[in-house]
Parts: structure tokens; C-alpha cells; sequence
């Protein structure tokens, strides 16, 4: 019996999971790494020169979570831009790890994220260095491009005078 072909599967199924742990883990370089003081985290975002802290509130399982780790915060590009504007951090929206919230109070993530009101994952919230929320996503983008876009309205102050469809529904159109 000839075990060639066998070998080349099991080659081939060993490439592929290697590749789709790789995708995990390059998109968790998109996260900064915290203790869980996220007054902490605002203090240290506004010392660095940064317009603030996005949280991505996610849960296991959450297919569209799932999808913008493998397709969009994994990409270099997307990394680099939302890492000079922001400190950027994970939130289990059903975790039991203890987290300091923007006011200084000691609680757990699950807790953090209903007192932020989350309601879906993924969800992203954008805070100012003063704990102050600019803008929120709920969902899954399109696209790379229509998440550079998301941190592009807040980046630019855009939420200020608009609402982020009419933003990125302007930006569609020649």
C-alpha cells in the first residue's frame, strides 16, 4: 500500500492549521496588554500622546468577534494605524477577571461591560483620555477599509458633527 498520498494530506491539513493559528495570533497584536486598571489604561493613553483607549467588548464563541480577528485586526496596516491613535484592549463580556473601571471602581468584566451598556459583540467603544465615550460600533465591518474608516471619524473628530453612516456613506460617493 502506497502511504504517499496519505502523507501529502496530513502535509497539507498541518499547513493549513498552522496558518489559522498564525491569523489567531497576529491579530492578538492588535490588543495592548493591560492589568485590568483601565483608569489606569486612560492615564497612560493621555501620557502617551494618544486620542484615547478603544475597548473591543467580545465573547468566545461570537462568530463576527471570530471574523474580525481573522480578517480585519490581523492586517498590519490596520494594527499600525489604531496603535498610534489609541491604547487598545480585549473585554470579555462574560468574564469573571476583575477589572477597574474608567471611575476608579473595582469590578469584573461582565459587570464593565453592562455598565457600558454593551449589548452585542462585538462591540467597539472609543474613550477620550478622560474616560469620556466618542463613539461606539456594534458589529462586524465590512471590511479592513471600513474599519480604518470607523477609527478615521473618531481620529478626525467626525462624531462631533456627524453621525458615522453619513460619514462613511460620503465617503462612497465620488
Amino acid at each position: 500500500m502506497n502511504m504517499l498520498p496519505l502523507y501529502r494530506i496530513v502535509i497539507v491539513f498541518a499547513c493549513l492549521l498552522n496558518m489559522a493559528e498564525s491569523s489567531a495570533a497576529s491579530a492578538d497584536a492588535f490588543f495592548d496588554q493591560t492589568l485590568g486598571d483601565f483608569r489606569e489604561e486612560l492615564d497612560s493613553a493621555k501620557k502617551a500622546g494618544k486620542g484615547g483607549v478603544l475597548l473591543m467588548f467580545e465573547a468566545e464563541g461570537c462568530p463576527y468577534c471570530r471574523k474580525m480577528r481573522s480578517t480585519v485586526l490581523n492586517r498590519a496596516d490596520v494594527q499600525t494605524y489604531f496603535k498610534a491613535h489609541f491604547a487598545i484592549f480585549s473585554v470579555d463580556i462574560l468574564g469573571a477577571v476583575p477589572v477597574t473601571d474608567f471611575a476608579g471602581k473595582e469590578t469584573t468584566e461582565a459587570r464593565f461591560a453592562k455598565s457600558m451598556r454593551v449589548l452585542g459583540t462585538p462591540t467597539f467603544l472609543f474613550a477620550s483620555p478622560d474616560g469620556v465615550e466618542l463613539a461606539r460600533y456594534t458589529g462586524a465591518t465590512r471590511d479592513a477599509a471600513e474599519f480604518l474608516r470607523l477609527g478615521e471619524f473618531v481620529v478626525g473628530g467626525k462624531f462631533k458633527h456627524q453621525t458615522l453612516d453619513t460619514f462613511l456613506n460620503s465617503a462612497a460617493k465620488p
